[in-house]
């Protein structure tokens, strides 16, 4: 049974293995509200989540702006918090007229620009720390360094370092949707923690063959996010057209999902249920971090994150081939 702890980082920083992920605070896919974001955190922090996590990225600033805002009222002397680097916000007075073009209903009156060097973090872990109204940031990820390795790994590393070294951040890492290069900051940078997004999920386990065992062996924490890989694992009933990775699934995602959710059913659980608890069947998995918008997302998901999942399940879902156990993984 999955139980709601506070699990340590190699720096000492405590995040609770459920997070609370802020993406949808800045208005992706559609609107929310100022008061519905404060109500999401504070029933979050009443039952006992301690690790939000955000990024500039989302909604241009927004996320930040309503975490920090929402955070005022807590105490914040046992809340982690993370963010980004490496997409800094620019003013951008010609684009203002028109909405933003990467999923989030906001004005485009700023615009992205990806940045890994020295300057640009500085000035993004600065602006981060003014619209949270915090001191210091729990965790520093690099956003999607994918196209960006030959900055990202060395000055993009190399000044989260210096800040971590100067107390600004307390632990450093990088947040990615694939595992290869994952490895690579691993092998190449004293970096404490990464973020898996849809690459340790119910669908797709490419995180285990390599990343998993190499972060046990190195001490870095593993943060697992994107567990409903996009929306085909995240209802009771897989439905036609869901996504899956930001695009509509093929036929055979499909039925392998179907498959995974009426094994789960034949057990008295749902698809959602197993797709959340999944990755912390693995040690190096600290947390699950999961998109939030309302109080009824903080209540449905903790209700899917304390929902009883006997072993037999896992065992089933192993024996048949359609998921491995990652129970006892090496």
């Amino acid at each position: 049974m999955t139980e709601l702890t506070m699990n340590t980082l190699r720096t000492g920083v405590r995040i609770s293995n459920l997070g609370l992920g802020a993406s949808q605070f800045g208005n992706l896919n559609r609107l929310t509200t100022d008061q519905a974001s404060t109500e999401a955190v504070a029933r979050a922090y009443e039952l006992g989540l301690r690790y939000f996590d955000t990024a500039p990225h989302y909604g241009l600033g927004l996320s930040e702006l309503r975490l920090g805002a929402a955070l005022q009222a807590l105490d914040r002397d046992d809340i982690a918090v993370s963010t980004k680097v490496g997409r800094l916000l620019l003013d951008s007075p010609e684009t203002a007229d028109r909405l933003d073009d990467e999923g989030f209903l906001v004005p485009a009156a700023r615009k992205r620009v990806w940045d890994f060097s020295r300057d640009g973090i500085l000035r993004s872990v600065e602006e981060s720390l003014q619209r949270l109204q915090v001191d210091t940031l729990a965790i520093a990820y690099l956003h999607d360094p994918d196209d960006h390795w030959e900055q990202a790994s060395t000055t993009g590393i190399n000044t989260l370092i210096e800040l971590r070294d100067q107390g600004v951040v307390r632990s450093i890492g990088v947040g990615m949707n694939q595992a290869d290069m994952l490895c690579e900051f691993i092998r190449n940078t004293d970096i404490d923690v990464v973020m898996i997004a849809g690459r340790l999920t119910l669908l797709d386990q490419s995180a285990t063959t390599e990343l998993l065992p190499l972060a046990q062996s190195r001490g870095v924490g593993i943060v697992a996010a994107g567990v409903y890989n996009s929306g085909l694992l995240s209802s009771v009933t897989v439905k036609d057209g869901a996504n899956f990775d930001y695009a509509p699934a093929s036929d055979a995602m499909t039925a392998r999902a179907r498959r995974i959710a009426a094994t789960c059913q034949a057990h008295g659980l749902s698809l959602p249920d197993a797709a959340l608890q999944y990755p912390l069947r693995h040690p190096s998995v600290l947390s699950v971090v999961v998109g939030t918008r309302s109080t009824s997302h903080v209540d449905s998901s903790l209700e899917r994150f304390l929902t009883p999942i006997p072993d037999e399940l896992w065992a089933e879902l192993d024996a048949t081939g359609l998921v491995p156990d990652l129970n006892g993984t090496p």
